[in-house]
């Protein structure tokens, strides 16, 4: 197995390095490290290993583990929305149109025929951003 080298750290890795060089350059002595910075440190420890990212960032290993143990495990990208067009002419058929979030509660449409109920108001009240 091939070792990496010092200099080979990710882009997104090596940009966080470089906004905690900034901060440590003009914090007060005895400052503690902002949160967003603590945030950022630990999303990107989830994409590139604990360890790298606590040598990297100059930052005490089990702090960074807490950090990262009290993040939210849902990491999935956005929901986008799907726009359904009958076809002119087609005759009438169904789908099945199934939401399901990171909680794992999930919600299952089973539509026929030509009519199609408010999709949006349902998906709504399913995600509670009514």
């Amino acid at each position: 197995m091939r070792r990496q080298t010092r200099d080979s750290i990710p882009a997104p890795l090596a940009r966080l390095k470089q906004r905690f060089m900034t901060w440590r350059k003009t914090r007060q002595r005895g400052e503690r490290i902002p949160a967003p910075l603590w945030q950022a440190a630990a999303q990107i420890a989830a994409d590139f290993g604990l360890c790298q990212t606590a040598t990297v960032l100059r930052l005490d290993y089990y702090s960074l583990k807490r950090r990262m143990d009290s993040q939210p495990e849902c990491n999935l990208p956005a929901a986008t929305f799907l726009e359904l067009r009958p076809v002119a002419g087609a005759p009438a058929s169904e789908c099945v149109i199934e939401l399901q979030n990171g909680l794992g509660a999930s919600m299952r449409m089973h539509l026929k025929g030509p009519q199609i109920p408010d999709i949006v108001a349902l998906s709504r009240g399913f995600w509670g951003a009514e």
